[in-house]
């Protein structure tokens, strides 16, 4: 833990010496703690350190967080919030704003903790997996009315897979050719694929997609489940809000529940169809009112090719040396590139059974 994490929280804190602090999570990106406050009126936090090497203007992170939780709660209070639904509230510091930056310009921020909720890393039954399709299409309904242009663009080419694409080309080429059969897979897995990556941007372009605000990160380990109805009730980890395609988020969800074995999990793993099923029917449950033919249309592209993505994206850290996801390990990000690449190549073989399952609700 940081030697200097008290003299942080005391920024938002007004009695630090009344908390604990304990580091949370296994996020990738950036440093978690939970703080628990004593006293009269105990309670729990979030202290998150923002990444630097990732977000090069934390300010725009926390005003896009603004942006969308005043959006969503004025949503909730005008539908009455029949499910319950919950996002995390900013704790300003005790100078009155939302973040702090400490002497090496990091930025920290305090979130207020959802109690009586938990998050899993892989789904538990065919119920779950249609309450994390209930809340990505909340999510999106409650948003879809946020016009784009209010939103920083945090991360500029975030879910862009071309770029990546061709940030992965001038890694390589700098890296030169590696020697490891699961490098060489790697390497030929990509090459195979490349004509897949402009779907989206393609469609994008044409206008039978549009920008709409977007999560960015609509994992299964950022929904939280309240743990007495098991429904789900948040959708948390905001920083990636952004403008973008939906479909990266749809995509993005599947991929993320469908392989049940996990993220982080041991090869082989495959797609579950009946996991697929529910989180679609859930989704367009509550999504359906605002979605187009097209929206449709490319579902099923973008759950491919997230998922390509991903693994490219954990391939190209691995060749520069684990720069930007967190490794236990030098071969951990490589090891995580082929999970995706494996959940590629079997979302590629249930395809007819996907696009079926689509049509079906469309």
């Amino acid at each position: 833990m940081r030697a200097d994490i008290h003299a942080v929280a005391a920024q938002f804190f007004a009695a630090p010496a009344n908390i604990d602090i304990r580091e949370y999570g296994a996020g990738r990106v950036n440093d978690t703690y939970l703080v628990a406050v004593a006293g009269q009126d105990a309670r729990s936090f979030i202290l998150q350190r923002l990444s630097s090497a990732v977000f090069a203007q934390p300010a725009w992170i926390m005003e896009n967080l603004r942006t969308v939780c005043d959006h969503v709660n004025n949503r909730l209070a005008a539908e009455g919030n029949p499910a319950g639904w919950r996002l995390p509230a900013i704790r300003q510091t005790l100078a009155g704003r939302d973040f702090y930056l400490d002497r090496d310009n990091s930025c920290w921020r305090v979130l207020h903790f959802i109690d009586g909720c938990r998050s899993f890393t892989t789904v538990q039954s065919p119920r779950q997996a249609r309450e994390a399709g209930l809340a990505l299409g909340r999510f999106h309904r409650l948003i879809s009315d946020l016009a784009p242009a209010r939103l920083h663009d945090t991360l500029p080419g975030f879910h862009v897979t071309p770029l990546y694409l061709a940030r992965y080309d001038r890694v390589a080429a700098a890296a030169g050719r590696q020697n490891s059969a699961d490098s060489r897979f790697c390497h030929d897995f990509i090459k195979r694929r490349r004509q897949m990556v402009q779907v989206l941007e393609d469609a994008g372009k044409e206008e039978r997609l549009v920008n709409r605000p977007i999560h960015g990160d609509p994992k299964l380990s950022n929904i939280l489940f309240d743990e007495q109805t098991g429904r789900a009730v948040s959708l948390i980890d905001l920083d990636t809000v952004k403008p973008g395609l939906i479909q990266y988020d749809v995509g993005d969800c599947l991929r993320s529940c469908c392989n049940v074995k996990g993220e982080e999990s041991a090869l082989p793993v495959s797609f579950d169809m009946e996991l697929c099923r529910e989180i679609l029917r859930g989704y367009v449950k509550e999504a359906g009112g605002f979605l187009t033919p097209h929206d449709y249309d490319y579902f099923y592209a973008g759950t491919r090719l997230i998922a390509f993505e991903l693994g490219l994206r954990f391939f190209t850290d691995y060749l520069q040396g684990n720069v930007y996801f967190k490794a236990t390990s030098p071969e951990q990000n490589l090891e995580r590139a082929l999970v995706q690449f494996s959940l590629t190549e079997s979302i590629e073989k249930q395809q007819g059974e996907i696009e079926g399952i689509i049509r079906d609700l469309a």
